[in-house]
């Protein structure tokens, strides 16, 4: 059994993973020390994650304090969202891009668009799109300084729809950790796994692994769930 997971996941799970997997799959308490000398026996590991690429910062239209303040737990779904676009290579140095939106509560991704280009309407159809899978919500929306966020449109978009505004401070990633942490896993366990030559291609694979992260990737800090399940019991 933890082969056959191991396999489905492309290798890359670690014992924690396949772990709350095979507890699920079998109903049995798994002790995760067993499944960590049984990896060592079969000589496998997860994939090492590489190192996030640095952009430079724009001078902003409009900066908000950092009202999220590091705290990354939401007693209720759709109370406290963070957002941030990461980019992705294809072809011979083409550049797509994926702008999403992820609920602190469940850390499930609410809404995700991919596009060739970093601009403004990537970021807004994200947020339009979060908005109408969670109709009547207010929820607090924390992100980087980038010059999306910091625009004078975005901030009339917040405010037209009664969004709190929070931003990371200049130079802090971990302000915006839970995102970071989310591309990191999304990068690592299909991304570098893979060449792509077409942006269909790539924008195949990233949807298709949102919708297993959202729905099929347990969690333990969600008590062994997968984010939708966990929300599903909130709801």
């Amino acid at each position: 059994m933890m082969m056959s997971i191991y396999e489905k996941v492309e290798k890359t799970f670690g014992y924690r993973q396949l772990t709350l997997h095979m507890r699920k799959e079998t109903g049995q308490t798994i002790n995760h020390k067993r499944v960590y000398r049984l990896m060592k026996v079969k000589g496998i590991q997860s994939v090492i994650r590489r190192k996030r690429k640095k952009y430079p910062h724009s001078t902003p239209q409009h900066v908000a304090e950092n009202v999220l303040n590091r705290n990354f737990q939401a007693a209720e779904p759709n109370e406290k969202w963070v957002t941030d676009v990461t980019e992705f290579k294809y072809g011979n140095g083409q550049k797509a891009y994926l702008s999403a939106i992820l609920d602190l509560h469940d850390k499930s991704i609410v809404s995700r668009v991919v596009g060739h280009s970093n601009n403004n309407p990537l970021v807004f159809e994200t947020l339009k799109q979060a908005l109408q899978a969670a109709p009547g919500s207010k929820p607090m929306l924390h992100s980087d300084r980038g010059f999306q966020y910091t625009s004078l449109d975005f901030k009339k978009l917040l405010d037209d729809n009664e969004l709190t505004q929070s931003m990371s401070r200049v130079g802090r990633c971990i302000d915006n950790g839970p995102m970071e942490s989310f591309w990191g896993t999304l990068k690592c366990e299909k991304y570098y796994l893979h060449t792509y030559q077409t942006f269909e291609e790539l924008e195949r694979d990233i949807l298709a692994y949102i919708d297993f992260y959202n729905n099929e990737r347990l969690q333990a800090k969600l008590n062994g769930l997968s984010p939708m399940e966990y929300r599903t019991k909130a709801a």
